[in-house]
C-alpha cells in the first residue's frame, strides 16, 4: 500500500511538472505601474504624465517631488492666454521681489525634441538665457494657451503633459495679478506627490494614452 501511494504521488508531480512546462500563460502577479504626478492646487488636482523621451527632466521632477521640494511653493507668474509658472523655492517666503530667481543650485541639460511640440497642457522647464538652453533645476511652466505656444518650440524642454485637471490651471491663470511682474496678488500654492498607476488605470482614469 505504501509503495502504491509513493507511485501515485510521483505520478502527480510528473503530470504537474509537464503541465507547467507546456503552459504558455505568463506567471506575473500584477501589471507594471508607472509614475504619475499629482499636482494639488486650491482648486483641484492636475495629473501629469512625464515623458520617457526626456529622462533627465523626468527623474529630476520625480526626485524633487519625493523630497517634497515643491510643497508650499507657488505659481509666481501667470499670463492669461500663455502659461502659469512655478517651482521656485523663493516663492515660499514673504519676499515677492526674488520670486523667479531661485532653484536647487543646478541646471539640467536641454532635452529638446523636434517631435515634441508646445501645445495646451504641456509641462516644460523654465530657464535663464544661456547658449546651451539648459533648464532650471526646478522651475517649470504649464501652457494654458488654447492654440499652444508654438513659438517656444526648439527653445525650451517640454517634458510632460497634464492628462487631467487643466481647468485648475485655467483658474490659476485667471487670478488678479500685478501687471508689472505677472505675480498673482494672492498666493497660488501647489503641492506634488508621485502616484503609481498601470497603463489601464491611466487610460480609464485620465482618458490618456501615454506618448513620448
Amino acid at each position: 500500500m505504501k509503495h502504491l501511494l509513493t507511485l501515485f504521488a510521483a505520478s502527480v508531480l510528473l503530470v504537474t511538472a509537464c503541465k507547467e512546462k507546456n503552459d504558455p500563460s505568463p506567471k506575473t502577479n500584477s501589471d507594471p505601474t508607472f509614475p504619475v504626478i499629482e499636482m494639488e492646487t486650491a482648486y483641484g488636482s492636475m495629473y501629469i504624465w512625464l515623458y520617457d523621451s526626456t529622462p533627465l527632466h523626468k527623474q529630476n521632477f520625480i526626485t524633487l517631488t519625493e523630497q517634497k521640494y515643491f510643497d508650499s511653493t507657488t505659481f509666481h507668474r501667470v499670463i492669461p492666454g500663455f502659461m502659469i509658472q512655478g517651482g521656485d523655492p523663493n516663492s515660499k517666503d514673504s519676499d515677492t521681489t526674488n520670486d523667479g530667481s531661485g532653484g536647487p543650485g543646478y541646471t539640467i541639460p536641454a532635452e529638446i525634441k523636434s517631435y515634441i511640440s508646445h501645445k495646451r497642457g504641456v509641462l516644460a522647464a523654465a530657464r535663464t538665457n544661456n547658449p546651451a538652453k539648459a533648464s532650471s533645476g526646478s522651475q517649470f511652466y504649464i501652457s494654458v494657451s488654447t492654440s499652444g505656444t508654438q513659438h517656444l518650440n526648439g527653445l525650451y524642454t517640454v517634458f510632460g503633459y497634464v492628462m487631467k485637471g487643466m481647468e485648475y490651471a485655467d483658474a490659476i491663470v485667471s487670478q488678479p495679478r500685478n501687471k508689472t511682474n505677472d505675480r498673482p496678488f494672492s498666493n497660488q500654492y501647489l503641492k506634488t506627490r508621485v502616484l503609481q498607476k498601470t497603463l489601464q488605470q491611466i487610460k480609464d482614469e485620465f482618458a490618456y494614452v501615454p506618448e513620448f
